[in-house]
């Protein structure tokens, strides 16, 4: 990052950003109100903060821009992070925030099995209880 280059957070969008935003608020963090617009198609969005933007994606898209440079810092789940697997992904603190359950399905027989995009989080999971 070049020292004129502004900071980019990548958050969350859906469910998950209703819980996330509150402590971006109490950070003193405020984007522009075309961010609260669910129907604005646009992807990054200022704040109050002169050197800092804000991107808008997929949960599961965050490890991939703070991954690949497109984001400098990221909120995302743990399931996203124990999927993406990279090195230059460093997870300092738990938010506390969006919790969610796995559930284990075994398929009718007859039936294809499908790749869950949490089959690694599933298979850590099973080999952690054996």
């Amino acid at each position: 990052m070049l020292a004129n280059e502004k900071l980019i957070l990548a958050v969350p969008r859906g469910r998950i950003l209703k819980d996330v935003m509150p402590l971006i608020a109490r950070a003193g963090i405020v984007p522009e109100a075309a961010f609260d617009d669910d129907d604005s198609r646009e992807l990054r969005f200022a704040t109050n903060i002169p050197n800092l933007d804000i991107v808008r994606v997929r949960s599961f898209d965050i490890s991939t821009y703070v991954g690949f440079g497109a984001a400098h810092l990221g909120i995302a789940g743990a399931d996203v992070l124990m999927e993406f697997e990279s090195r230059e992904i460093y997870a300092p603190l738990d938010l506390h925030v969006g919790h969610c359950r796995l559930v284990v399905a075994e398929p009718h027989a007859g039936r294809r099995d499908r790749q869950h995009r949490s089959g690694h989080a599933a298979a850590v999971h099973f080999f952690q209880r054996a």
